[in-house]
């Protein structure tokens, strides 16, 4: 792609990022993907106020955030893209406000309501990367068959108590072998019971485990815009908190007929 005007980087900007041009795996030409990229997070609570930040921080041109609650006190103790003072405001105004405070290089589009499928298809087509920081698994499963549908890569991630999960979904497209990515029902082939898995305001949920798993879902994220490294496509990254314990599945995309 030729360079325009719109991605080269301005001399605050070359100065705001300069650990990332050090790197070489991500350089000035990464830092411009980032700066071109057009990503949409689901959620700006536990798990999307990391997101949020860490994208934001590292210059992500355009944040798309949707989410149609308000912020509440019980909120805080994880969702830290927050604070006291937004109470009651509405999600994505608080958090395109701090993201305002943290870099005024990106660019924060507002959705004030639910992600549903009807919506997706309005909306997908304006961005390159769906993240998924929902706390249920209708919009779970909604994000995966919208972004597949798409065509563009979706970073999903969930919490329990204490233990998370992350992975890469690209299912449009294949690997190495020539092999079609697996697709989220590959993994979850449906949906759990109703009521089977608790949320979080019934069972609870240590703060600082959003954290840990945002923040992984924005790693990932950064590696599919700039190409640094291998992301978790066909790989179920899992955090149990309480041992300190990383641990990786494979999966593969599920033999039809």
């Amino acid at each position: 792609m030729d360079e325009t005007d719109d991605d080269r980087l301005s001399a605050l900007e070359i100065d705001r990022y300069k650990r990332h041009i050090l790197l070489p795996e991500v350089g000035g030409t990464g830092q411009q993907a980032l700066k071109r990229a057009r990503v949409l997070v689901i959620g700006a609570g536990g798990l999307g106020a990391p997101v949020l930040q860490y994208l934001g921080a590292a210059g992500v041109g355009t944040l798309g955030i949707a989410d149609d609650d308000r912020v509440s006190l019980s909120n805080l103790q994880r969702q830290v893209i927050h604070d006291t003072g937004s109470l009651g405001e509405e999600k994505t105004e608080s958090a395109a406000r701090a993201l305002a405070r943290l870099n005024p290089h990106v660019r924060v589009i507002r959705f004030t309501e639910r992600f549903s499928p009807e919506w997706a298809r309005l909306q997908l087509s304006g961005f390159d990367l769906l993240i998924d920081g929902s706390d249920n698994f209708e919009t779970r499963y909604a994000a995966a068959d919208a972004a597949e549908e798409a065509r563009i890569p979706l970073v999903t991630g969930a919490v329990g108590r204490f233990d998370g999960s992350v992975t890469v979904l690209k299912p449009h497209e294949t690997n190495a072998a020539g092999e079609q990515n697996p697709c989220y029902r590959d993994l979850f082939p449906a949906p759990p019971p109703e009521g089977l898995i608790p949320a979080c305001a019934e069972a609870g949920v240590i703060g600082a485990l959003t954290g840990v798993i945002g923040t992984l879902m924005a790693m990932e994220a950064i590696k599919l815009i700039t190409g640094a490294g291998e992301p978790l496509v066909g790989r179920l990254l899992l955090y149990d908190g309480l041992s300190a314990r990383f641990d990786t599945i494979r999966y593969r995309r599920r033999k039809t007929g």
